[in-house]
């Protein structure tokens, strides 16, 4: 995701590593920024594959600043990435459900792994929620994602508590 992320930057003209690692952290990155390393590892790779190219060098008083360009290859790779739907993420088999099954296999509270959990969701939710009303409107989008399945794993959360005595007498069993 980072390569195409990176030559769907590099749509709007050459940039240099370091203008890309701060247009990339500015759109998307504003919780996790990228490494500096992982910006010049990705643009090696792409330039190797052909979906870069070298667009000028500046020699300066420090190392030497590329400039980066796409190519036509490059821009026939995130077409097809755009157009190519992303596989939704179903969860099948999460953590929280082992953590669950986990505890009534041990004895442990289930019912206090629960609670704890769901305190953790309120928490991040009530952090999102700041964030989405002080943030722009890229916050307000990014935030909603997320709060909407916080949203969704609080009412799994709800449906496990609910089911708790069935499932135990089924780990049991």
């Amino acid at each position: 995701m980072i390569g195409h992320t990176l030559l769907g930057l590099l749509e709007a003209g050459p940039s240099h590593g370091y203008d890309l690692k701060r247009a990339f952290d500015d759109r998307f990155g504003r919780s996790r920024p990228l490494a500096y390393g992982q910006v010049y590892a990705t643009l090696s790779r792409l330039l190797k594959n052909g979906l870069v190219q070298v667009d000028g060098v500046e020699h300066g008083e420090g190392p030497e600043r590329k400039r980066y360009a796409i190519t036509a290859e490059g821009l026939t790779d995130v077409e097809q990435w755009l157009g190519r739907p992303e596989k939704p993420e179903p969860y099948l088999q999460s953590t929280l459900y082992t953590k669950v099954v986990i505890a009534l296999l041990t004895g442990r509270g289930a019912a206090d792994l629960l609670d704890t959990q769901r305190a953790e969701h309120l928490r991040l939710m009530r952090e999102l929620t700041d964030r989405k009303t002080h943030g722009d409107l890229a916050d307000q989008l990014i935030c909603d994602h997320a709060l909407f399945h916080l949203e969704a794993d609080l009412r799994w959360l709800e449906l496990t508590e609910a089911r708790l005595d069935r499932l135990a007498a089924e780990v049991a069993g």
